[in-house]
């Protein structure tokens, strides 16, 4: 059915389950798998799942990218294992949504799956969230995963 799926992941519980719904639509397949992270200042401290510890208010751009590519390392290894042969990652840097349109553009996928809420702030609620953007002006097939 795809080619070639994005999956974008920020820690959270929401994009491992999407990351768990885009290889099971693709697994088994040669189809591709493209894993973004966006490494991004958190509004209040959190733990990232993937065995990743706490994220601090205070962390440094250098320390959240070492957690961006162990998160990345960690969602490739899990793709491997759910039976996922193609797998490519990505730490891009940027505004989260328009990052994801311009790299779902640039590699030319068939489908983004992300999930429906990620690590964002309150604000999201009130000004849109990621998914909600994404999912308005994607070019491709958007699945948001609950």
């Amino acid at each position: 059915m795809f080619t070639s799926v994005m999956v974008p992941v920020d820690g959270s519980e929401h994009a491992r389950k999407a990351l768990e719904v885009a290889c099971r639509l693709i697994k088994d397949s040669d189809a591709s798998l493209h894993i973004l992270h966006i490494p991004e200042a958190l509004a209040h401290e959190t733990t990232l799942i993937w065995g990743i510890g706490a994220v601090s208010l205070e962390t440094t751009p250098t320390v959240l990218e070492k957690y961006g590519r162990d998160l990345i390392d960690r969602a490739s290894r899990e793709a491997t294992a759910l039976g996922v042969k193609h797998i490519d990652t990505t730490l891009a840097q940027g505004e989260p949504s328009r990052t994801i349109l311009e790299q779902a553009k640039r590699l030319g996928v068939d489908a983004i799956v992300m999930g429906s809420r990620g690590l964002g702030d309150f604000s999201s609620l009130v000004i849109g969230g990621v998914s909600h953007k994404v999912s308005h002006a994607a070019d491709c097939t958007v699945i948001t995963v609950h």
